[in-house]
C-alpha cells in the first residue's frame, strides 16, 4: 500500500465501497436482495440478489453495462436527495421491489429500469417523459410510481403506458417528493405510498411558496447563476405539505390533518396511518385514515412537555393487527405494543427494523456504545447479537440478515441466518490497514463514553498533546465498539496526539433525560462535558499533556470545536472547525426548534447557543473550513463569525471550499483536508513530526 491512509480513505468513501448493504429479504425468506459495488474502490453500485435455496448470488443491474460507461447525469432532485441521505456513491443507490420481492425497480442516470429476479433478464430500460425520481413497482408488481419534474406519473409494466397522475399546480409546487425538513431531519425521504392492492397512492403535495429563497453562489465561477434554495430557517416558514389519496382513474380525496411536520405514513393490511407533528413537537399523533372520506382519527398519541422524538419504522402492525410504536418511560425508550410497553428500562431501543408475522426485530442498546438486534413476539424479548458491537438487520419469512461492526474485526460482515444454516455474503470493501488502538471508557461523574486513542508504537511516560474529536451533538454518536468509528482518530494518533473522544450531553443511546439535556443551550452542556471527560481521562493517562489541547470536529462537532476556543481557551489552545453552525438562527426549524424553541419566543435560548458575540474574545489559533455549496449549514455561518473575528481584531484562518457540499466526497478534497488539519494543529500546538 503506497498511497497515505487519507488518500486511501477518500478514494473507497471512508471503507465503504464494496460492502454489501441496502437489503431486502422476501417473505418466503428464499432471497436477499442488496447492493454492493464491484470493488473497495468503485464507486458504482450494483444491484445483487442471493438465492438461499442454490446459496448463488446473481448481479441483477450492473450500471457499467446499462449506462454503457457514460458519466452519470442526474436531475437536481436526485442530487438533493442524496446530499439529504449524505449518499456518497453512484449507480444503482436504491431500489424498491413489490409485495413478493419478485421485481425492482431502480432509476439510474434519471432514467427508470425494471427487472424481475426470476427471470434473469437484462433490466428494462423504461420510456419516461423525463428525469426519474424514486420509482416504487406497487404490492403486486403490476406498475411503477414516480416522480418526473414534480409529477407523481404510474407506468403499467403489461402495457407499457405511463400516466401522470399529480401534476404540480403552481410554480412552486410538487407531488410525491419529501420536503427539505422531512428528509434532512425527519428522516423521510419519500413522499408517497402505495396502497396494499395497488389501486391508490397516498401522495404529498408539497408547496415550497412560503418558504424563503437563498442563494448559494460560486464565487470561483462567477458567470453561474447562484443555485436557489427553498430554506427553512428557524422562526421562518416551513412548505406547505397536504396529503390526497389517488385513485388509478385520478380520483382524489383530501386527507384531514392537521399539524405542521408530517412525519411518515403507513398503508398496510390494517389500513391507512399518517404521523404528524405541531410545530413545537411536543406531541407525535398517529392517525388512522378513512380511505374513502379522507377523515382522520386518532389512534396513538405521545405527548411530552419538551419534545417528542420520531422513532424510525413505527407506527407497524404485527400480523395479528397489534399496534406496534415506541414510546419514553421510567428514563427509557421503550418498544410498545398496542399501547404496553414490552421491553425494560435497561434496553434503549434506537428502531425497528422489520416485523415477520408477529415477531418485530429492533435494535437497542444495553450500552451506547453497543447496538445489538433484538425480537418481540410470543415468544417474549430475545436477544440475537453478542452484546459487543454495532448491528443492523432485517427479517422476513423467518430468515435474518445480520450486519455486524467490532471492535475485533475491520469492516461490516454479514451474515445471513435461515432454519439453522448461515450463510456469509461476501464484501469487497478495501481493507484500512490501520488498526485503532482504541480504549472505551466511562469518564466523570456523569460517566460519559468516551474512546481513548494513542500513538502507535507509544512509549508509556511520553507527553502527548491531547486532540479533542468529538461531534457531540444531538443524532449521532463517535464511542463506538466499532473499528470503523474510529479509524480517522487513529490516523490522528498516530501524527503525534493522544486523541480522545466523548459522546455528552445531546447524544443518543443513553436515553431521553440525557437527551434533553440541551434543551434551551445547545453550548454549555456539551462543552462542560468536553471539558470533564479531558479531566477525567488525564487522571487515568498521565501523559496527556493538558498544555497542549486541540479540538476538532464537522457540523455540530465544528461548532463545539469553536465554541471550545472561544470560551474555553484555558482549556482548549486550538481548533479545526469544519462546516460550524455558528449563528442557529440560520438552521432550519425542525432541528433548531426542537432543541431551541421558536426564536420569537426564546430569544435568549438562541443568544446562549451562538458563537458570534464570543468572537471578539478569540485567542487561540482557528481554522475555519467550510464548503461553499453547502445547503444544509450554509457558508455565510463561517463568514459571518470571521467578519464578526475581523471587526474584533482576532486573527483566524478560514478555508473554503470551491464546489463542496457538506460532505467531502471529492477524493483530493477529502484527502487534503486531514492533511492541512494536522499540519494546522502541530504548528499550533508544537508537536513534532509524526511517529507512525
Amino acid at each position: 500500500m503506497t498511497d497515505s491512509f487519507p488518500r486511501r480513505q477518500a478514494r473507497t468513501r471512508r471503507f465503504t465501497l464494496g460492502a454489501p448493504r441496502g437489503f431486502t429479504v422476501s417473505p418466503d425468506g428464499e432471497r436477499v436482495v442488496f447492493l454492493r459495488s464491484r470493488g473497495g474502490t468503485d464507486p458504482v453500485t450494483c444491484l445483487w440478489t442471493l438465492d438461499l435455496g442454490s446459496g448463488e448470488e446473481r448481479l441483477v443491474a450492473d450500471p457499467h453495462e446499462l449506462a454503457a460507461g457514460s458519466e452519470e447525469d442526474l436531475p437536481p432532485e436526485e442530487r438533493a436527495r442524496r446530499e439529504r441521505s449524505r449518499e456518497q456513491a453512484g449507480g444503482v443507490v436504491g431500489y424498491a421491489t413489490d409485495r413478493p420481492v419478485t421485481m425492482a425497480a431502480f432509476a439510474l442516470s434519471g432514467q427508470l429500469y425494471v427487472t424481475e429476479f426470476a427471470a434473469g433478464l437484462t433490466p428494462r430500460l423504461v420510456d419516461t417523459p423525463g428525469a426519474v425520481i424514486d420509482p416504487r413497482p406497487d404490492p403486486l408488481g403490476r406498475r411503477v410510481a414516480f416522480v418526473s419534474g414534480g409529477a407523481l406519473h404510474v407506468h403499467d409494466i403489461t402495457a407499457r403506458t405511463t400516466t401522470a397522475l399529480a401534476e404540480p399546480d403552481g410554480e412552486h409546487v410538487t407531488f410525491g417528493l419529501a420536503d427539505f425538513v422531512a428528509a434532512e431531519e425527519m428522516g423521510r425521504m419519500r413522499g408517497y405510498w402505495w396502497s396494499p392492492d395497488g389501486e391508490a397512492l397516498l401522495v404529498a403535495r408539497v408547496d415550497d411558496t412560503p418558504v424563503r429563497r437563498w442563494h448559494i453562489a460560486d464565487p470561483a465561477n462567477p458567470d453561474r447563476e447562484p443555485a436557489i434554495v427553498a430554506y427553512p430557517a428557524a422562526g421562518t416558514a416551513n412548505a406547505r405539505v397536504s396529503l390526497q389519496i389517488v385513485g388509478l382513474d385520478g380520483a382524489q380525496v383530501p386527507v384531514q390533518w392537521e399539524g405542521e411536520y408530517l412525519a411518515d405514513a403507513v398503508w398496510d393490511a390494517e389500513g391507512l396511518l399518517v404521523v404528524v407533528q405541531p410545530r413545537d413537537q411536543k406531541a407525535l399523533r398517529v392517525l388512522r385514515v378513512d380511505v374513502a372520506t379522507g377523515a382522520t382519527s386518532v389512534v396513538h398519541e405521545q405527548t411530552d412537555p419538551v419534545w417528542v422524538d420520531i422513532v424510525p419504522g413505527v407506527p407497524a402492525h404485527t400480523a395479528s393487527g397489534a399496534l406496534v410504536t415506541a414510546g419514553d418511560a421510567d428514563g427509557a425508550r421503550r418498544l410498545v405494543v398496542d399501547g404496553e410497553p414490552v421491553t425494560p428500562p435497561s434496553l434503549q431501543v434506537r428502531d425497528v427494523l422489520d416485523i415477520d408475522g408477529d415477531v418485530v426485530l429492533f435494535r437497542a442498546s444495553e450500552d451506547p456504545v453497543s447496538i445489538g438486534l433484538w425480537t418481540w413476539g410470543p415468544d417474549g424479548l430475545t436477544a440475537l447479537t453478542p452484546p459487543d458491537g454495532v448491528h443492523s438487520g432485517r427479517l422476513a419469512g423467518g430468515t435474518l440478515v445480520v450486519a455486524r461492526q467490532a471492535l475485533d474485526a475491520d469492516g461490516t460482515v454479514t451474515s445471513v441466518h435461515r432454519g439453522g444454516a448461515e450463510h456469509t455474503i461476501p464484501s469487497f470493501a478495501d481493507l484500512p490497514g490501520l488498526l485503532p488502538r482504541v480504549t472505551l471508557l466511562r469518564a466523570g461523574e456523569r460517566e460519559l463514553r468516551t474512546a481513548v486513542l494513542l500513538p502507535t508504537g507509544h512509549e508509556p511516560g511520553r507527553p502527548l498533546p491531547v486532540l479533542m474529536d468529538p461531534y457531540g451533538g444531538p443524532h449521532a454518536q463517535r464511542v463506538l465498539a466499532a473499528r470503523g468509528a474510529h479509524l480517522t482518530s487513529q490516523w490522528f494518533a498516530d501524527q503525534g496526539f493522544a486523541v480522545v473522544v466523548t459522546d455528552g450531553r445531546g447524544t443518543p443511546g443513553r436515553g431521553p433525560e440525557f437527551e434533553r439535556a440541551v434543551r434551551g443551550d445547545l453550548a454549555s452542556p456539551v462543552l462542560d462535558d468536553q471539558v470533564d471527560a479531558l479531566h477525567a481521562v488525564a487522571e487515568q493517562h498521565p501523559e496527556l499533556d493538558l498544555t497542549r489541547v486541540g479540538i476538532r470536529g464537522w457540523s455540530f462537532g465544528g461548532y463545539l470545536a469553536a465554541l471550545a476556543v472561544l470560551r474555553r481557551p484555558d482549556v482548549f489552545h486550538a481548533a479545526v472547525a469544519g462546516a460550524p453552525v455558528t449563528d442557529w438562527a440560520l438552521y432550519d426549524t425542525h432541528y433548531t426548534e426542537r432543541y431551541l424553541g421558536h426564536p420569537d419566543e426564546d430569544p435568549d435560548a438562541y443568544a446562549r447557543s451562538s458563537l458570534l458575540a464570543d468572537a471578539a474574545g478569540l485567542s487561540r489559533p482557528l481554522l475555519l473550513v467550510h464548503g461553499l455549496a453547502d445547503d444544509n449549514v450554509v457558508a455565510a455561518h463561517t463568514l459571518r463569525l470571521s467578519s464578526a473575528l475581523l471587526a474584533g481584531g482576532r486573527p483566524h484562518s478560514v478555508l473554503p471550499l470551491s464546489g463542496v457540499t457538506h460532505m467531502t466526497p471529492q477524493e483530493v478534497v477529502a484527502e487534503n483536508l486531514l492533511l492541512l488539519q494536522v499540519q494546522f494543529l502541530r504548528e499550533a500546538l508544537g508537536v513534532d513530526d509524526a511517529i507512525g
